[in-house]
């Protein structure tokens, strides 16, 4: 059984709480969204555990070609539940084990994220701090209300964005991900655009809408195609540029010769609308 499968009762919702994670299926597009309001969303050992085995459900759902990703009340995540942590202290070990489970749960999420088969959408509801901040940049696409605000300010508290900063480094250009990381400061969601961590900054009361529709013209692309494709962005980035060209040679020689590919090419070249095959 994986390790996320066994959560600890006291990271589970209590009898008559609603559940760490909605979720919705709208047509061909899943909708996860974070629960706890209250909490701004934090990233608590039982919401990473919710999180990470919806997104790994969704993944393998036929008729789901996109997930998004968005939260309840007027934050995205403000990252890891600093509470829960600090109850820990007092474990004989000091907290070892609990932080060694927790950050170690929070890496599989975002794992989960990037290895799912379908594109992940973040849709940001307010300010995404830390691991929330973290798990935008995970996403695949981040859309975001204008009102949002992104940062990693661990470096306030004495405890440096060490795992956000794998994702942010990998997003953005590097000055600009150690200006977030050493001065903790809030960024607009104009500025999280200009710099690449999200793609759209739109009106608040239009998120979902925009989010949707971004979404739906992604889903309306032939599924095997993008999961192919997705897998390939993220492999070729870690390789040389002589690896990464003969990996990518080798996806694009077996790509073309799925029957996605051959509908496709035959379709423009007879100028008709691809009749697309179920992607497998």
């Amino acid at each position: 059984m994986d390790q996320m499968d066994t959560v600890p009762e006291s990271a589970k919702p209590a009898e008559g709480e609603p559940p760490f994670v909605l979720r919705e299926v709208r047509g061909a597009v899943g909708v996860l969204t974070m629960n706890r309001p209250a909490q701004r969303n934090a990233l608590s050992l039982g919401m990473i555990a919710a999180l990470t085995k919806e997104i790994r459900a969704l993944g393998q759902e036929p008729d789901v070609k996109v997930i998004v990703l968005t939260g309840d009340g007027p934050a995205f995540s403000s990252g890891h539940d600093l509470k829960e942590l600090t109850k820990h202290r007092a474990d004989e070990d000091n907290g070892r084990s609990f932080f060694v489970n927790v950050m170690t749960a929070c890496s599989r999420l975002m794992l989960s994220v990037v290895r799912s088969p379908k594109p992940v959408i973040a849709a940001v509801n307010g300010i995404a701090t830390a691991a929330g901040c973290q798990l935008v940049a995970s996403c695949d696409l981040a859309v975001a209300s204008d009102d949002s605000r992104f940062a990693t300010p661990g470096v306030n508290i004495g405890l440096f964005c060490s795992t956000p900063m794998v994702t942010l480094s990998r997003n953005v250009p590097r000055k600009a991900a150690m200006e977030m990381l050493l001065t903790g400061e809030m960024v607009p969601a104009e500025d999280a655009k200009a710099m690449g961590l999200i793609n759209r900054a739109v009106p608040a009361d239009r998120l979902m809408e925009e989010t949707m529709a971004f979404a739906e013209t992604i889903a309306s692309k032939p599924t095997a195609t993008v999961k192919i494709g997705k897998e390939a962005f993220y492999r070729q980035a870690e390789l040389t540029l002589d690896e990464a060209y003969g990996y990518a040679a080798t996806v694009m020689v077996d790509n073309m010769l799925h029957a996605e590919a051959q509908e496709g090419i035959g379709a423009f070249l007879e100028k008709r609308k691809p009749n697309w095959p179920d992607g497998k």
